[in-house]
């Protein structure tokens, strides 16, 4: 089949979740299909490089400079369109995410290339006019207002709260309108799914979950460095900085009194001010790095210490197949087939989540055991292949093409 998909970035090289889901899902897609992208890219990125290697499993790939969308994101611009969304009919993500040259690329590879599928990544690039052609799928990394739900609801009263609470209604009501424009939604877990059909029970869905690559995420042996806690993931995504917040202030502490050696490795792109002032000896944020491997293969146990989020978390797939022992709360390991005990902990309390790092930290059979059975865990159910192969039976499954009814 000929495949379209719609991006706010270039998968490839994959450095944080989200990327890593799109490009191991069109990688895999690529060898029985010809897949064509069309991305958003940001000034001072290296946008030849990642077409490059896009390129390799994609037959086009056609990129969209879009400096709104960097600004908006981060620093003081995002002020300004938080600001310009509180006075407007639109949320945040709505104007942060359009932009014109985006939708006439996107006319023009219409114009030149018959697509059968077209997917759309993320609810946030929903809000372009689509082929009236092909069947079109909607594929939801996270039901987006449940997440900032969830972010407002555990935040203290302030004028951060309102504000998230007035943009949480408009983002809702611009989500749920998306879904009626496709034709079938994926979704990362079983939870986001009810969640979508309680909303819009007769849309045709299907759960494509996240996978990662074992072949690659494989534990070579390198010895472990005792003491030594790793989070990983995108520092510039606010669930990730609140957990590790959580964890550097109600967490850590608690570990230091009983293993005064530990030292936390904080790996991820653009952590803020908050994040990097906590920076010492003890707790080592390195920004952006090319491979996350080594830090995992050093880490004698990995967290995920969330209490925001939706989908699932790559994180804990990725550290799964790297054979880690993994600490998380139950809402940080959601939506996955893990269980307590076996190839994970799971604590929801600052007491309870330190004294099962704790426990690995004191005990290597341990983290030994609970590493290998996450390892086969992620072989058993989370590849890739399986993830595509039932993409693949899910594109059998949508109404006929559109030029056809």
């Amino acid at each position: 089949m000929r495949l379209l998909f719609l991006a706010p970035y270039l998968p490839s090289p994959p450095q944080s979740g989200a990327p890593r889901r799109v490009h191991g899902l069109l990688t895999e897609l690529a060898r029985r299909h010809e897949v064509t992208i069309l991305a958003f890219s940001v000034p001072g990125e290296d946008t030849e490089g990642a077409r490059r290697a896009t390129g390799e499993y994609c037959v086009e790939v056609v990129t969209v400079e879009n400096d709104h969308l960097d600004r908006a994101l981060t620093g003081k611009r995002k002020r300004a369109v938080q600001l310009r969304s509180l006075l407007a009919m639109h949320s945040f993500e709505r104007l942060a995410y359009y932009h014109p040259l985006f939708q006439r690329a996107l006319d023009d590879l219409a114009a030149r290339r018959d697509f059968d599928v077209v997917t759309v990544e993320h609810a946030q690039m929903a809000c372009y006019r689509l082929p009236s052609g092909p069947r079109l799928i909607l594929d939801e990394h996270n039901i987006e207002y449940d997440i900032l739900w969830r972010t407002t609801t555990a935040e203290k009263p302030s004028i951060r709260k309102l504000y998230n609470w007035a943009n949480y209604q408009k983002l809702r009501c611009e989500e749920r309108a998306a879904w009626r424009q496709f034709d079938g939604i994926t979704l990362t877990s079983a939870r986001d799914e009810l969640l979508l059909r309680r909303d819009a029970s007769r849309k045709l869905t299907a759960v494509i979950p996240n996978g990662v690559d074992t072949s690659f995420f494989n534990p070579s042996g390198i010895a472990v460095e005792p003491d030594t806690i790793l989070f990983f993931g995108a520092m510039n995504y606010y669930p990730n900085i609140e957990g590790i917040l959580y964890f550097l202030n109600d967490i850590f502490p608690r570990v230091k009194r009983q293993r005064p050696g530990a030292r936390l490795l904080v790996v991820g792109q653009q952590p803020p001010p908050s994040i990097l002032e906590r920076a010492s000896d003890d707790i080592v944020v390195t920004g952006l790095v090319d491979d996350v491997r080594p830090y995992l293969e050093r880490a004698a146990v990995a967290i995920a210490p969330l209490r925001i989020g939706g989908g699932t978390r790559l994180k804990i797939v990725e550290a799964m197949s790297m054979g880690k022992a993994i600490v998380a709360t139950s809402l940080g390991a959601e939506g996955l087939h893990v269980k307590d005990g076996v190839d994970i902990l799971l604590g929801d309390t600052a007491e309870d989540f330190a004294r099962h790092v704790v426990r690995v930290l004191d005990d290597p059979l341990l983290a030994q055991r609970l590493g290998e059975a996450a390892r086969h865990s992620a072989e058993a159910q989370y590849s890739w292949w399986g993830a595509v192969n039932r993409l693949e039976r899910f594109y059998g499954e949508l109404p006929p093409s559109r030029r056809t009814r």
